[in-house]
């Protein structure tokens, strides 16, 4: 048996110690974005359910030069949670007919993603410079600090749904506190809609998403030497009109208990007691310009696709 000793744990591990062990139990988001979750990630864009990813990419399609020409250039464009970056292409192809070099910094948590983003954005921008920042959003915006120059910052997605109310607008008010007058926000926010069009996205046919949300606890088996039964877990989503927000957990399907191995945690689990693996809040364009304004942010512009299902906002550091 290996010793305690010699485990190099994982620095997110008071979190998941934390999550686990409480009333209510919880485990962070981020942790979905190991690489074989970044992969699944992609496999979710693509399917038929998500209408998240294709219904943004038609509005960047359809709308690149003008949200570039507002932004204004020159611009170094850093995208948070940028994922292997296929979306912004877009955009880069509108920055590069306006300015002799494109500059782009992707940020996420994922180094896989990260590769695949530099390689991609290489390879159709051959005179770029792509330099990829491995950081958690959660612990600040500093790396913003050696970027020079007015920045277009892009946080696509909807990923700011990931954080409850006030969560939210404090990561928006500290990335405000990292920029300079004149530089920009795009916003990527899905919108209020039906059960009948939110639930699929996330419980799909196929099963994809069901394995994204229990790869979450294979990372912990590998990371903490836990002993997960994936099987013994189900997928559940569930929609929160009152929050305005989707809901995932992860249930137990009987009364167990989890040992982690590298921290010598037993975790006891009652039948039908969940873990809560996500949010994902969904807007309407007042909720947008209330957080924006109370993170100090000015409000410019917003472009949606003709269903209304997405939209995207351009925001500016006014001092």
């Amino acid at each position: 048996m290996i010793a305690r000793a010699e485990i190099a744990l994982p620095s997110y591990v008071n979190e998941i110690l934390a999550g686990l062990s409480s009333v209510s139990k919880s485990l962070p988001c981020k942790l979905f974005y190991d690489q074989i979750g970044s992969a699944l990630f992609e496999q979710i864009t693509r399917l038929p359910e998500y209408y998240l990813t294709r219904t943004e990419l038609a509005i960047l399609e359809g709308n690149a030069d003008e949200i570039i020409k507002t932004a204004g250039s020159p611009i170094s464009v850093v995208e948070l949670g940028a994922g292997t970056a296929t979306k912004t292409r877009t955009l880069l192809r509108s920055v590069a007919r306006r300015q002799i070099r494109v500059k782009y910094f992707p940020v996420d948590i994922s180094p896989s993603a990260l590769a695949e983003a530099q390689r991609g954005v290489r390879e159709q921008f051959p005179g770029a410079l792509v330099r990829p920042v491995i950081a958690d959003l959660s612990h600040g915006f500093g790396f913003l600090r050696d970027i020079s120059g007015p920045k277009l910052v892009l946080y696509l997605g909807s990923s700011i749904g990931n954080f409850d109310g006030n969560e939210s607008t404090e990561l928006l008010r500290k990335l405000r506190g990292e920029l300079s007058s004149g530089d920009a926000l795009l916003l990527g926010t899905d919108t209020v809609k039906s059960e009948e069009i939110l639930l699929p996205a996330y419980d799909d046919r196929q099963g994809v998403t069901r394995e994204f949300n229990k790869n979450i606890l294979r990372r912990i088996n590998r990371e903490l030497g836990g002993n997960f039964d994936l099987d013994a877990f189900c997928h559940r989503v569930e929609w929160n009109a009152a929050c305005s927000r989707m809901e995932i957990y992860l249930e137990s399907c009987c009364e167990q208990q989890v040992l982690l191995r590298w921290t010598g945690t037993v975790i006891r689990f009652l039948q039908g007691e969940r873990i809560h693996t996500e949010n994902s809040y969904k807007y309407t364009d007042d909720m947008v310009c209330r957080m924006l304004a109370r993170a100090g942010f000015q409000h410019e512009r917003t472009w949606l696709d003709g269903q209304k299902w997405f939209a995207l906002h351009l925001a500016r550091v006014l001092n």
